[in-house]
């Protein structure tokens, strides 16, 4: 069961309906229409105070015709037309739910029951539970065990139960309950004389529509008649009750965290829709109204500044809005922003910037990719409130007056290349990127504020400066589509004017500043954090710049031929799974896959979804004892291999280096571990041959080899340094295999006459552990019975006290503080630790338990590339950092220098932490990252 909150889909066009009816004719002194826009705002408040979920989307139709139209042309067009007073408030309701950062969806060619059901559809089978919000009988057939529908006029929770208990049939029959009756508010035909009590028996008596056509002859008088009659429209029918369950949406679930709302446009909005006592309320609180208005309640700017940007975080939200702990800006004041275009400015502000031996930088750039990206200019800040940009690659055409880009980096170099002179930046890694590609080595880095917020606080809030104004400024910048526009019509920022690139642009360096100042001061109460920041992240920052800039050298033919094979293997799976199934038909389509699987072949284990199709997910597939799923599943994996990676990777080739460059991402997991992307090295499957066949790709340039280092079983020895076990430290002292030790241990036996199923038992009872495997899990690992494995986790305790001691302990501490820490004082901040659900509260205490394991895990191979780096510095050896996956290090090696780099790594990464048991590098050497690992 999914100890998550669930996720809240609210139908916004139900919502909007019931609230137009319901409320009374509110208007504003200039005829406005607003009741229906206070009912909706109102009852998401009330929503969201109530489930308090971390995330939800409101989906409303959005305009023009849908596939339903296509179908049948009577479908809706008896409805009278929207009423204009209603109309009139869509628009700004749209607006409103944006700012009080609720996402937002509207999909053109379907209805919002479409989009809501394959959303639902989509969670639970990720084994996230769902909670719609709706008033809408049709949405009760996509009730399940996963997925609730509320009536937030009513408060009437429909589950399973409820549905049966509202419309007397089961979820699943409720397809075939609407295809009886058709719904003359749509135009739905249904069979003549059929309500809601003959649909009832009927269901009842028969259990499915197919049922009650297969006996049709037997039921008797005139309604059997029109029974008759009416069966072939059925079909037709079908289609036009059953919400759709498969739209092809951009979106992911991730997409949909609930944002911090936007105050100043929320003020905006109130003050222009005469909503007063809720705008008094924000003006209570200190917020005073911004510039914005009933102009942009389009669509809300997406910042895609070249620095706010490069990292798009998933971290959770905490508290939203601004956090009363912290001051109010330096400067309430919009950023003045001068512009520097002449020669005698420039040494004024070079000057200036000498003086201060501190300041703050931003780079604008033409792309986001940082091998690719030209500076388009630079902006500085000294002091808050003021700034100035400096343009130097504007295109020339637009804005002829520019200084040469040569004279300002010159200028700008000494600076730049100082240790002695502070600079503060917004995500630094990437403008090291651009400035080395002007030739330029980017020193001084005293303060990044993406990676000041994440060391003080990781989940409170995403850590791009647009948050980050957001959230601990209380304010909201200029966006870079204010500036750019937006869609088709969108431009780079070359080809903006440099007056409106300065504000912007300035605007970055002032809050970047401002952040800085108060990030800075907020660490400083905590020396541990402080030391995070100043002593491991920013040094690792410019180490993983080099490591991203040297990049990593594939061979595209490796790639070219395990894209044939996989085409060669995947071509046979489909002729073998057409033979099972005597017919070919469409792999992709769970529909279609379900009806040949439960159906046609009649395999046992079909379990049908609200949509009234079969599941056809992974762990069903797994379930059915038949050869068709297991080539089926088969099938998914291959092609997720070659789309993902076969095809893939040799497009990422980079033309200016022939490399594959990466990204490193150090804001994101909360725990500090490393994550990348484009290409993300992380999911580069290992598990099996094919998966393995993908590193092969990754190989050495002439002259060198791939070495592999890779910390063994690195966080079951800090699970034994922190639970202080003496099983577990006399195990890893003694240099044992600690999964036959353990099973050995347990079992009362000899380390020799344990097998290798026990020790298999063994290794998933000592992993499972540290993320909180519970004896149901454990039992569904091994396959055996839930008391097997409750009894044998007893017996783990007994025989390592220790262990369970540690988690008793840092469960209490966490529920004390509110945190835990990592060895090196890297906080998880837990709010879900003292929640009264039992659900988030189980779930946090897991998170404290296993936090300080991956976290201290995260530090230590931080520290050792670190380590290493300055290592093979000190040595003067040729040998390149190339890859940091998950505990392991990759590099390419002169073979002249193998044996002095292999000692090197097997020193400096075992001298990365003092624990009480010994850390174990093993160090793999080959032509390709395969052969080394």
């Amino acid at each position: 069961m999914s100890t998550r909150p669930p996720l809240v889909l609210v139908d916004g066009s139900s919502y909007l309906y019931r609230a137009y009816h319901a409320m009374p004719p509110l208007t504003t002194r200039t005829g406005q229409a607003t009741g229906a826009i206070k009912g909706v705002v109102n009852m998401l408040k009330s929503l969201v105070k109530q489930v308090g979920p971390t995330h939800v989307v409101v989906v409303f139709d959005a305009p023009g015709k849908t596939f339903r139209d296509d179908i049948y042309p009577e479908y809706k067009a008896h409805r009278p037309p929207m009423p204009d007073d209603m109309r009139t408030q869509i628009a700004p309701l749209h607006a409103m739910v944006r700012a009080l950062g609720l996402p937002l969806l509207c999909t053109p060619g379907v209805e919002a029951d479409d989009v809501i059901g394959t959303l639902a559809h989509t969670a639970a089978n990720a084994g996230w539970p769902v909670l719609v919000s709706t008033g809408d009988k049709d949405l009760a057939q996509l009730v399940n065990k996963d997925i609730t529908l509320v009536n937030t006029m009513t408060s009437v929770v429909l589950d399973e139960a409820g549905v049966f208990g509202k419309f007397g049939v089961r979820p699943d029959q409720i397809i075939d309950y609407l295809m009886l009756m058709g719904d003359s508010s749509d135009g739905i035909p249904g069979v003549p004389s059929v309500g809601p009590k003959t649909a009832v028996k009927w269901l009842t008596a028969y259990d499915a529509l197919e049922n009650i056509v297969a006996h049709a002859d037997e039921i008797k008088g005139k309604v059997g008649e029109k029974l008759r009659d009416f069966i072939p429209q059925l079909g037709m029918t079908r289609e036009l009750v059953t919400i759709k369950c498969d739209v092809e949406l951009d979106e992911s679930l991730e997409d949909f965290a609930l944002k911090p709302s936007d105050e100043a446009l929320l003020l905006a909005l109130y003050d222009e829709l005469e909503f007063r006592s809720w705008a008094n309320e924000l003006r209570a609180d200190g917020h005073v109204p911004n510039s914005r208005g009933a102009s942009e309640w389009a669509t809300p700017p997406q910042s895609t500044s070249s620095t706010a940007n490069v990292v798009a975080t998933k971290s959770a939200y905490g508290p939203t809005g601004t956090d009363t702990r912290f001051p109010a800006p330096e400067s309430d004041a919009k950023t003045i922003t001068h512009i520097v275009d002449t020669s005698d400015q420039l040494s004024e502000l070079i000057a200036k910037l000498i003086a201060a031996k501190r300041f703050a930088i931003d780079t604008e750039t033409t792309s986001l990719n940082y091998i690719e990206a030209e500076l388009v200019g630079l902006s500085v800040a000294i002091e808050p409130g003021e700034a100035w940009y400096v343009p130097v690659g504007h295109d020339v055409s637009v804005e002829p007056k520019q200084l040469p880009k040569a004279d300002v980096l010159a200028a700008f170099k000494p600076l730049l290349e100082s240790e002695q002179i502070a600079k503060i930046l917004q995500h630094a890694k990437y403008d090291m990127h651009i400035f080395a590609n002007e030739g330029l080595a980017l020193h001084g880095v005293s303060c990044d504020t993406m990676l000041a917020s994440y060391v003080l606080d990781a989940t409170a809030t995403r850590h791009n400066l647009e948050a980050l104004g957001e959230y601990y400024l209380g304010r909201k910048g200029i966006s870079f589509s204010d500036i750019a526009g937006k869609g088709a019509k969108a431009v780079t920022f070359e080809r903006i004017s440099i007056e409106q690139a300065a504000p912007y642009a300035g605007e970055d360096a002032d809050y970047t500043l401002q952040l800085a100042n108060l990030l800075e001061a907020e660490l400083a109460k905590t020396p541990a954090l402080l030391s995070l920041l100043t002593d491991l992240e920013l040094p690792v920052q410019r180490v993983l710049q080099r490591m991203e800039y040297h990049g990593t050298l594939i061979d595209p033919e490796v790639l070219r031929v395990q894209t044939l094979s996989l085409t060669s293997r995947l071509h046979w799976l489909e002729t073998q799974v057409y033979e099972l199934a005597g017919e070919e038909f469409n792999l992709s389509s769970p529909k279609q896959l379900g009806v040949i699987l439960f159906e046609k072949l009649g395999i046992p284990g079909g379990k049908k979804t609200a949509s009234g199709q079969y599941s056809t997910a992974e762990d069903v597939l797994e379930q059915l004892s038949h050869p068709l799923p297991k080539l089926l599943l088969e099938h998914r994996s291959l092609s997720k291999l070659r789309s993902t990676y076969t095809d893939k990777l040799p497009e990422m080739v980079q033309a200016k280096t022939g490399r594959v460059h990466t990204s490193y991402h150090q804001a994101v997991a909360a725990t500090g571990r490393l994550s990348s992307s484009d290409p993300n090295l992380q999911n580069i499957p290992i598990r099996t041959e094919e998966g393995r066949r993908i590193r092969q790709a990754f190989v050495a340039p002439a002259g060198c080899v791939i070495m592999a280092a890779d910390y063994s079983q690195i966080e079951l020895r800090i699970m034994a340094h922190l639970s202080h076990d003496e099983g577990l430290l006399k195990a890893f002292r003694d240099g044992l295999d600690v999964h036959r030790a353990t099973a050995a241990e347990v079992l009362g036996i000899t380390p020799s006459e344990v097998t290798s199923d026990q020790r298999r038992a063994a290794k998933a009872v000592n992993f499972g552990l540290i993320y909180g495997m519970s004896a149901f899990g454990l039992a569904k690992q091994l396959d055996i019975s839930r008391s097997e494995a409750a009894d044998y986790i007893s017996r783990y305790f007994s025989r390592y006290p220790g262990v369970q001691d540690y988690m008793e302990r840092t469960r209490a501490q966490a529920h004390e503080q509110g945190y835990v820490e990592t060895l090196f004082g890297r906080r998880l901040m837990l709010r879900d630790i003292r929640s009264p659900k039992p659900m988030l509260r189980q779930a946090a205490e897991r998170a404290a338990i296993n936090a300080p394991m991956q976290g201290t895990a995260a530090d230590i191979i931080k520290r050792a590339m670190l380590r290493v780096q300055s290592a093979l510095d000190r040595e003067n050896l040729k040998a390149v950092m190339v890859m940091q996956v998950h505990d392991e290090l990759v590099l390419e090696v002169p073979e002249l220098e193998v044996v002095r780099v292999t000692a090197l790594l097997k020193a400096e990464m075992a001298a990365a932490a003092e624990l009480a048991v010994p850390l174990d590098v093993e160090v793999g050497i080959g032509k390709n990252w395969d052969e080394a690992h």
